[in-house]
């Protein structure tokens, strides 16, 4: 196997994707995983710095947040805009846990790094 080229590896666009079958809400979704900036954006989302320095997670709507990046139409273009996450928020949990489910492993998002995450606030460690 050859060693790839920085442009071979610039000029990729590829954005894995899956259809959701949503029956709750009739029908499907397409779900696409996040680029590393989302990603990175989405997790500092999920970080709120407190009185004194202090960080702590911040778990108010994640499931909704994240289907609200990912969820895409045909073209692959977000369906829905940061105004629209409580609304989403509002929708039933099994529901947007299954397309929340899809999205995180899409974008490589592991249920262990948030632990860590977790257990670097509670240290008091805001490098997280």
């Amino acid at each position: 196997m050859a060693y790839l080229t920085r442009e071979q590896i610039l000029g990729v666009d590829h954005f894995p994707t899956e259809d959701v079958d949503v029956s709750e809400w009739g029908g499907l979704v397409r779900v696409r995983g996040l680029s590393a900036a989302e990603l990175d954006t989405f997790e500092q989302s999920r970080l709120e710095q407190r009185k004194g320095g202090k960080i702590r997670l911040n778990l108010a709507n994640t499931r909704a947040r994240l289907c609200s990046l990912c969820v895409v139409d045909q073209d692959g273009k977000r369906m829905f805009r940061e105004a629209d996450i409580a609304t989403l928020g509002k929708k039933g949990g099994r529901a947007v846990d299954r397309v929340y489910e899809v999205a995180a492993r899409l974008s490589g998002i592991k249920d262990e790094d948030l632990e860590e995450v977790a257990k670097n606030c509670e240290n008091g460690q805001s490098d997280a």
